[in-house]
């Protein structure tokens, strides 16, 4: 199927993956089945008026939600929080009721979260670590002519 919309969220977020049926109407939810998936992976499953997360994938759980008190007037949206960079994917939503199936397709785009914190400024980042500027090129210099001494057989003891 092609894709019915995208999400964007940040790592850490809450989302709302939009999905409802048309046309709006009363749904019988005791009789029908919603499914949300990524492939063959179960992200949420409804059935018989309630929540049925046993097959749930455990990356997801305690993270997925519905709109409980929406759903009969065909929203079927579902909601996860928390958001981490493994839930960017292509979601199903798939609705069964009476041998009916309607299905769309949401994809989710995690992005990491927006840096707050400013980059060091060039002055910090050529700071020479404290101690007097000669114990630095000294210490860089003794192991390279030891590991050099080494393999040119001018090791004797």
């Amino acid at each position: 199927g092609q894709l019915d919309t995208t999400c964007h969220a940040f790592v850490g977020e809450t989302v709302v993956l939009p999905c409802t049926t048309t046309p709006p109407g009363e749904l019988t939810l005791s009789k029908s089945m919603l499914y949300w998936q990524i492939g063959t992976s179960l992200v949420h499953f409804f059935q018989n008026g309630q929540d049925s997360l046993e097959g749930q994938d455990e990356k997801f759980q305690g993270r997925t939600s519905l709109f409980l008190d929406q759903m009969k007037h065909g929203n079927l949206s579902l909601k996860i929080s928390n958001v981490q960079l493994w839930d960017d994917a292509e979601y199903s939503c798939i609705y069964r009721q009476n041998h009916q199936t309607k299905k769309s397709t949401i994809k989710l785009s995690v992005s990491a979260p927006p840096r707050i914190e400013d980059p060091p400024s060039p002055s910090e980042q050529n700071q020479i670590p404290s101690g007097s500027p000669m114990d630095v090129p000294r210490l860089a210099v003794l192991p390279l002519s030891f590991l050099l001494l080494v393999p040119l057989g001018l090791w004797h003891l």
